[in-house]
């Protein structure tokens, strides 16, 4: 076996790959990030396994679909007793860091890797515990502020994190090249835009105009047309709330286009850093998301569903004896573990269980039996049930416990505007789809699985809120990290001026009664 390679795995958190111009937008200015796919295999069909940060993150780690890990929603504790790729690349001799966020919950913060550059943005406790008891009220929710409250900042929270994110990878790539260490190495570099809110950089934001910014190809979907689902999705966001007009659907369509340029730039940085200290000779370069985000599609934000803005990531893998390509075949981030193994010539232990499959014969140009499939779930806020998706081919099916079921063709139909469930001329494939999805899924059980986890994370989240100083499992890194970005139940940051500088006051809104109920 030749020299193992290095591996520089690069996470974003929230992108969309029909926002970037590598697929098809011609809005989003990312030149870094579209030289980087000139020199790599770009998939056209990637899929997360969960449309929520945390869960995607640690079923991408432990190459595993999240219900199997108990990977309920954002709040879910990622048990240390699950091996992680970082944890088998370590068993290979790699050294492993991860420099930014991953929204690990739990008191393990490390998940195999050796060190943590950085803190973490985002709650590591059970305070984010979804609460399928809480009714869907009219009244709830503060999401869309994320929308309405759109514009440019001189300063923001997430440019905080993200700028050291970007110094701490940056100089841990210079201390890897001199380092007389002579193991290859894992180095995950994480950022957590275009995340919302929806703030920008006020020098990116003047990178583009409104005029130049698309709107939504599906306009707003009314209330009552939409599926059950997206009805307690719709309501949980509060997206009845606010006027989600066309002048603020822009705005917060051309902060996220700033802030993919924002990142661009930091992914320049590393790519120049890369090839001036000569790693790039022997380094796989993965870059992903998390998740994807509706950006205002159907009228709809955020993720939390498998609709094609939600579900999809994209991926670009290059590195030694990969040719530049498009690969058109079904993938998913639980691919990525056996991949990254393969990679570094790992067989995998039979006890660690895996549920994807190693890319590298795609990438490397064989002609592999390939499944073509992803499988992505979901239980986390809105309708008080679990999800699971398959995607396989061109068709993709979708199922909600206590719900009628969705079929589309995204080949035909990439808007998901026609939905084929119920139909005779596919019935053969909704069969086979839906046979698949039963095939290791028990809703039932999933259901009261996940309902017992809420109530024991609840009961002790509100527990130990209650004390006045008790510890957040927050990663560590610097004094006072503890303490730093969003931590525990906090709606807002430790300060106005922190979250956006200056602070924007947005105007008030048109509140609904709260006893007036809708029900999905």
């Amino acid at each position: 076996m030749g020299k193992q390679p290095n591996i520089l795995f690069i996470q974003v958190d929230e992108l969309a790959p029909q926002a970037m111009r590598l697929y098809g937008n011609k809005v989003a200015r990312t030149p870094h990030l579209d030289a980087l796919a000139e020199k790599s295999k770009v998939f056209d069909a990637a899929y997360c396994n969960y449309p929520l940060c945390s869960p995607s993150r640690a079923s991408m780690h432990a190459g595993r679909l999240p219900f199997s890990i108990g990977q309920w929603d954002n709040g879910a504790e990622f048990y240390a007793d699950i091996p992680t790729f970082a944890h088998h690349l370590r068993n290979q001799g790699y050294s492993t860091t991860l420099c930014g966020k991953m929204h690990f919950i739990g008191p393990d913060q490390y998940h195999g890797y050796e060190e943590r550059l950085t803190t973490d943005i985002y709650p590591s406790d059970f305070s984010w515990t979804s609460n399928w008891n809480e009714k869907i009220r009219k009244g709830g929710g503060i999401r869309m502020r994320n929308v309405t409250d759109a514009g440019p900042s001189v300063r923001n929270l997430q440019q905080d994190f993200d700028d050291e994110v970007a110094f701490c990878g940056l100089q841990k790539l210079y201390d890897l090249a001199r380092d007389p260490d002579d193991r290859p190495f894992l180095l995950t570099i994480s950022f957590t835009q275009p995340h919302p809110p929806f703030v920008a950089p006020q020098e990116y934001w003047d990178r583009y105009t409104d005029d130049e910014i698309d709107m939504p190809r599906v306009p707003p979907i009314p209330y009552e047309e939409l599926d059950p689902f997206n009805q307690a999705k719709h309501i949980a966001q509060g997206q009845h709330l606010y006027d989600l007009n066309d002048q603020r659907v822009r705005a917060s369509r051309r902060a996220y286009y700033a802030m993919m340029s924002y990142i661009d730039d930091k992914i320049g940085d590393i790519m120049a850093t890369l090839e001036a200290t000569g790693l790039d000779e022997n380094t796989v370069i993965v870059f992903t998301s998390d998740h994807g985000e509706m950006l205002g599609e159907r009228g709809m934000w955020m993720k939390d569903c498998f609709f094609e803005w939600s579900a999809r990531v994209p991926l670009l893998i290059s590195g030694p004896g990969i040719k530049p390509g498009r690969i058109s075949a079904v993938a998913s981030l639980v691919d990525l573990m056996p991949t990254l193994l393969d990679f570094a010539g790992a067989q995998l232990p039979l006890s660690t269980g895996q549920d994807g499959d190693s890319l590298k014969a795609l990438l490397t140009g064989e002609d592999p039996d390939w499944k073509d499939e992803a499988i992505a779930e979901y239980a986390g806020s809105g309708f008080p049930g679990p999800s699971r998706m398959v995607r396989r081919g061109r068709y993709k099916y979708w199922k909600t416990h206590g719900l009628d079921p969705m079929l589309f063709d995204v080949v035909a139909d990439p808007d998901e505007l026609n939905n084929l469930s119920g139909r005779p001329e596919t019935a053969e494939i909704e069969s086979a789809l839906h046979a698949r999805l039963m095939l290791d899924w028990d809703p039932d059980a999933v259901k009261r699985s996940c309902e017992d986890s809420q109530k024991r994370r609840l009961f002790l989240r509100d527990i130990t809120e209650k004390t006045p100083q008790y510890s957040n499992w927050s990663p560590i890194a610097a004094k006072d990290d503890a303490h730093r970005y969003v931590r525990g139940r906090q709606a807002s940051f430790h300060s106005k001026a922190a979250q956006r500088f200056p602070f924007f006051e947005s105007p008030p809104i048109d509140f609904v009664p709260e006893d007036e109920e809708l029900k999905p």
